[in-house]
């Protein structure tokens, strides 16, 4: 057997290993944007399908500021099952492969490197704790300088998948 193989496989298998984890540290990072949105719907009708459509998400109006005409909208976020699982079969796969070079490297104590994938839970626990958190979005209502009078421009601070949902129901464009 070459003996350049094992550790190349190693260090592959090493850094393979650091990008899962960043990959799990990632599933929970937030993901907050702006985004300037238009409808062809004038102020009034456009303010109930905003209210509506978060109602039905379930969030709940936090904070009105009329002067900047501004609302605050807050909702629990859940975590996905999905991703849970995903992540922690994601991890005992990688823990598995990084197990078994190790144990070819030290075949003493195999056992114990295959004993780590006993650790890949972890990941999901990691992720369902910090996942689910009180997600807040802020609506601001502008007035717009073009030719129909009967179209409305809110800017949108939210999650980017609540962006895109927001403009996938509501047939909203992009603003910018």
């Amino acid at each position: 057997m070459d003996t350049a193989i094992l550790p190349s496989t190693l260090l592959l298998t090493f850094l393979l290993s650091v990008g899962l984890f960043f990959f799990v540290r990632a599933s929970t990072k937030d993901r907050t944007e702006v985004a300037q949105l238009v409808s062809e719907q004038d102020e009034a009708t456009f303010m109930s399908q905003l209210r509506e459509y978060f109602r039905a998400r379930s969030y709940r109006v936090a904070a009105v500021d009329p002067e900047q005409n501004q609302v605050m909208f807050e909702g629990n976020v859940r975590p996905s099952w999905f991703l849970a699982v995903f992540l922690t079969t994601l991890s005992a796969t990688g823990i598995l492969c990084l197990s078994l070079v190790l144990s070819q490297l030290f075949p003493n104590l195999s056992s114990f490197f295959i004993g780590m994938v006993l650790l890949s839970p972890l990941s999901g626990i990691f992720y369902w704790k910090k996942a689910g958190k009180l997600e807040k979005v802020s609506l601001k209502v502008e007035q717009t300088q073009s030719e129909s009078p009967s179209s409305s421009r809110i800017t949108v601070t939210a999650h980017r998948d609540e962006l895109i949902e927001l403009k996938r129901v509501l047939k909203l464009k992009s603003g910018e």
